[in-house]
């Protein structure tokens, strides 16, 4: 897909930054649509659905953690990169964004080749390059009372179906590729963030947390100092 076919949704409530940022996007080859505050983007995502979201954390009448948590709750979205564009640096706000279902975090002030550079590298989690690199031939995979539906981003335990986070279901989908096999911490960055993105060292485990609260504590196993691996 070249750039000019893929969609970018700017968020922030300081039109000088929405401004910088549309200009050099633009100038680029990318759509790029434009939002205020939270509550105004997901209506425009909802229109525009988007391929990737960068949102500001602070702004008025709702923030980026709430928008992007309601975000994460409408199908359509599930394949969308939301990234934060913040100037907060500390470790609190990147753990609520991941909790959130954020991808990633860009830092402000962001310069031009900087801000191309990391939007490529987002966007590149929507083809092909960026699935995990054990790739389950049907969409849909049982394992045991779990079920992964692949093309919805949907996963189901017993008569519970729930959508989750592109990152979260992504990072599920390489963990039940190959049972009892442990994933370390590289392969698992690699595969699901890829090599030229840069995330936080919890970033990880925020993720696994947030599976294990929905799945269950006995399917994900930690072997301390090495990784992770998925268990029936």
């Amino acid at each position: 897909m070249s750039e000019n076919q893929f969609k970018v949704l700017l968020v922030d409530d300081e039109l000088d930054i929405l401004e910088f940022l549309s200009y050099n996007l633009e100038k680029e080859g990318y759509q790029v649509f434009t939002a205020r505050n939270g509550a105004e983007a997901i209506k425009v995502a909802e229109k525009q659905v988007p391929h990737l979201i960068i949102l500001d954390v602070m702004m008025p009448e709702m923030d980026g953690i709430a928008a992007c948590e309601e975000l994460r709750k409408i199908p359509a979205l599930s394949s969308t990169v939301i990234a934060f564009l913040t100037a907060r640096g500390e470790d609190y706000s990147q753990i609520a964004g991941f909790e959130a279902g954020a991808d990633d975090y860009i830092t402000k002030p962001v310069r031009p080749k900087v801000l191309v550079s990391r939007v490529k590298a987002l966007l590149k989690r929507t083809g092909e390059a960026t699935q995990p690199v054990e790739v389950v031939d049907t969409n849909t995979v049982t394992i045991g009372n779990l079920l992964i539906d692949k093309e919805r981003y949907l996963i189901r335990i017993g008569d519970n179906e729930m959508i989750l986070p592109r990152k979260e279901f992504e990072l599920l989908s390489l963990l039940v590729s190959k049972p009892g096999k442990v994933f370390t911490r590289e392969e698992i960055y690699y595969s699901v963030w890829g090599e030229n993105v840069v995330v936080g060292d919890r970033t990880i485990d925020v993720h696994i947390r947030k599976l294990r609260e929905k799945i269950g504590n006995d399917h994900i196993k930690t072997l301390k100092g090495i990784g992770y691996k998925f268990v029936e």
